[in-house]
């Protein structure tokens, strides 16, 4: 695996390992219908097969259900930090 640079602040580098590619697909998909993503790339495991895809997600971005979730654990932790 080749070493990555860390993504600009609010981004995040997401590396899905399967057994086929329809299988690593069905899971970015899932990901792109909470956070805006850049085209995934895909790659062959290793020899015995498989596919690795890559993308990176904007999680300042989100949409629905992410957004939800965001904005409800923003305010947990903004009630734990008054605590």
């Amino acid at each position: 695996m080749q070493p990555t640079e860390t993504p600009p602040d609010g981004h995040a580098e997401v590396h899905i390992v399967a057994a086929s590619p329809e299988v690593a697909r069905r899971v970015a998909q899932v990901l792109r219908q909470c956070f805006a993503a850049t085209e995934q790339r895909s790659y062959p495991v290793d020899s015995q097969g498989g596919t690795r895809l890559q993308l990176t997600v904007d999680t300042t971005r989100p949409a629905e259900p992410a957004r939800s979730w965001l904005e409800t654990s923003r305010s947990s932790e903004d009630d734990r930090r008054r605590k």
